[in-house]
């Protein structure tokens, strides 16, 4: 069994800030990541340690401050779990997507209104 989470990501307004903020605070540089449309730079860690890495997300549109954090749940095809948001009382925000070489995720509201996460590599 492996751990339900597998990514997070913080969305910010302005990317050059946030990345000095972050690199500063944590003593790490960020890697960025060749994603379509949107701008992202990673916490890269190793992926047979425990715990999980994540980014910081510049995408048009998408809202930031007010713990506009996101949690990707892994999965084996994210469009199964997605296909079944609405009958569990949520709302689909965004069907499955590519988000190139790293696969695929779909956006999802819970019952309250916390956007969660999908992913999956195929």
């Amino acid at each position: 069994m492996s751990n339900p989470v597998g990514w997070f990501e913080i969305y910010v307004q302005d990317m050059a800030r946030a990345r000095a903020f972050y690199e500063a605070v944590f003593q790490r540089q960020l890697d960025r990541l060749d994603s379509p449309g949107i701008e992202m730079w990673a916490f890269t860690g190793d992926m047979t340690a425990t715990g999980t890495s994540g980014s910081l997300v510049h995408a048009p549109g998408m809202p930031s401050g007010g713990n506009s954090t996101v949690v990707y749940f892994s999965c084996a095809d994210c469009a199964d779990e997605a296909a079944r948001v609405a009958q569990a009382g949520g709302s689909l925000v965004r069907e499955k997507f590519s988000i190139g070489q790293y696969g695929f995720v779909a956006l999802a509201n819970d019952p309250d209104g916390n956007m969660i996460g999908l992913h999956s590599l195929r």
